[in-house]
């Protein structure tokens, strides 16, 4: 197949086995699929015309998503970024034409995150003709991933199929698992938070490493579907790092610190139930992890000798490592109030 664009052609996930009852779906950079099927939504839609910007904050990924979809529909682009995107992914979205500025260094995330929600709404009331994309809370970022599940169905017909993946935004373990559910609704979702994160309700635990880049929140995401979550893990740092570490030195996976703690969740759920096929959504490579993570890989634990600790509720969790079964509950509608 020739593309039409690179986005095209990025976005695809490869599919590759890990162990009989493992199988990653490796993204080269994963919210393309999201960017592209939401711009392209909003364009047919007429919510959005050609050559309007579009704006929205980011910490790394979807920032370059974005950019890639403006760039392949001839949109305009900004981005308030975070202060932790890095040099690379800063230098490729200029080049791609989208217009960049950086909140203020802040003492913790969640300033970070409010921040960058702030100065968007400032732009806003400033150039009223620019399009919020709202990529935490607009559930046209579920759109894209119904292809991608389609494509695990047709893979793995009648297999009992758990997937496991950062939660995040709540748009791709959500897309994917929505709709696969459609066809089968045994198929069980695991989310995994870092601590600190208010999504499943980890943000009294301090992980000093901080938020994990992708997969927590410090404010509230309304795209988080709560009640299709059958199990939930939260890892600190260095179990996403040795995560990571794992997957490169065992499989040759140069991937990112969410997918490294996806691996190890989804090894550790695989042998609890080795009767199901567990599926790893790694959500980009490793590329920008190179000085954090794996110049550390001294540091890395053994993943054999690891296991979380099993709680019954978030206020029993402890680090650097829980599991609680979720049982697809609702979010409670105190949470909210809580983080807000």
């Amino acid at each position: 197949m020739i593309h039409p664009h690179i986005a095209d052609a990025l976005k695809v996930p490869d599919l590759v086995r890990l162990t009989d009852g493992l199988v990653l779906l490796r993204f080269e950079s994963m919210k393309i699929y999201s960017a592209l099927a939401a711009v392209r939504h909003l364009l047919e839609r007429g919510t959005v015309r050609p050559g309007q910007t579009l704006i929205d904050s980011s910490s790394g990924i979807y920032a370059y998503a974005l950019a890639l979809a403006c760039h392949r529909y001839g949109m305009r682009c900004h981005i308030v970024a975070s202060t932790t995107v890095d040099a690379t992914t800063l230098a490729q979205l200029e080049i791609l034409g989208a217009t960049v500025e950086q909140v203020r260094p802040s003492r913790n995330l969640k300033l970070d995150q409010e921040l960058r929600v702030r100065r968007v709404r400032e732009i806003l009331a400033e150039r009223p003709g620019h399009h919020w994309m709202r990529q935490y809370h607009d559930d046209v970022h579920y759109l894209g991933y119904q292809e991608v599940a389609d494509r695990i169905a047709a893979e793995f017909p009648a297999v009992p199929l758990t997937a496991v993946g950062g939660v995040g935004s709540g748009a791709s373990t959500g897309g994917i698992v929505e709709r696969l559910r459609v066809t089968d609704p045994s198929v069980r979702l695991v989310g995994v938070q870092p601590f600190g994160s208010v999504t499943f309700g980890s943000q009294d635990h301090h992980d000093p490493e901080a938020i994990i880049a992708g997969i927590g929140s410090s404010i509230v995401f309304d795209n988080v579907r709560h009640h299709l979550y059958d199990t939930v893990h939260w890892l600190d740092f260095t179990h996403a790092m040795s995560g990571a570490v794992a997957l490169l030195r065992e499989h040759a996976v140069f991937a990112g610190l969410s997918t490294g703690a996806g691996y190890l969740t989804a090894t550790y759920e695989a042998r609890r139930h080795p009767d199901r096929l567990h599926l790893v959504i790694g959500a980009d490579t490793g590329h920008r992890y190179v000085e954090r993570v794996f110049a550390r890989h001294a540091e890395a634990l053994d993943p054999a000798a690891l296991k979380p600790v099993e709680v019954r509720s978030p206020e029993e969790m402890t680090m650097p490592w829980s599991r609680m079964t979720w049982q697809r509950t609702p979010c409670p509608a105190h949470w909210k109030e809580r983080a807000a």
